[in-house]
């Protein structure tokens, strides 16, 4: 890979982790209503989803999405769902009055986080686009694949480790404003309300 090709995939993969989209308020939803553990496994989900669809893109799934607008709604809106459906899920514990730091949950929570945020990272259509239509375009196909697409793994996962554990610690940061039951309540709602932000964010993504 050239020098040139590889500081064009870092720009192109930081700016798509900085764009507000689902994965950003996801993992913004998940300091927010869990803390900072639980949106630092849930940015490790998303990074091993991003990773997924590298190499889904150099399998050849890639272009078979990006010729069939059927399957792609299909992926974007099984998103979609699932991301309305933990935000309602959030919204429900907070007004049942669900303690989001009871320590025996922890565990269960840590894998929830994780799987959210794998599952959105691969039906994110706006992840999908960029590595699925736009990721050969980096590749230079006299030089080894194997080793550009080791230097694009480890890219794109410092790329969005960066930004996103920025917004994480940030949100767990405000999070630690409210203690009390009723703001513990109030933050429940606020995590749940990103969470179905991200959902229509990915619902308006064409």
């Amino acid at each position: 890979m050239a020098i040139e090709a590889w500081l064009a995939f870092t720009m192109a993969s930081i700016i798509l982790t900085l764009i507000p989209g689902p994965s950003v308020l996801l993992v913004i939803g998940q300091a927010v209503a869990k803390g900072k553990k639980a949106a630092i496994i849930c940015i490790l989900g998303d990074v091993i989803g991003g990773l997924l669809l590298i190499g889904l893109s150099f399998m050849g799934v890639g272009a078979l999405l990006a010729t069939s607008a059927v399957l792609f709604q299909i992926v974007k809106w099984a998103g979609v769902f699932y991301l309305a459906y933990l935000g309602y899920r959030q919204i429900m514990d907070a007004k049942n009055g669900a303690d989001f730091i009871v320590e025996t949950q922890e565990e269960s929570s840590s894998w929830a986080s994780f799987w959210a945020g794998l599952i959105t990272a691969v039906l994110n259509p706006k992840a999908i686009v960029f590595y699925m239509a736009f990721l050969s375009q980096f590749i230079d196909p006299d030089r080894s694949m194997a080793l550009q697409l080791t230097i694009m793994a480890i890219t794109s996962s410092f790329a969005v480790c960066i930004p996103l554990g920025g917004y994480a610690l940030l949100a767990a940061r405000a999070r630690l404003m409210f203690q009390s039951r009723a703001a513990q309540k109030k933050v429940g709602y606020t995590g749940g309300a990103c969470l179905i932000g991200g959902s229509v964010f990915m619902a308006a993504t064409r």
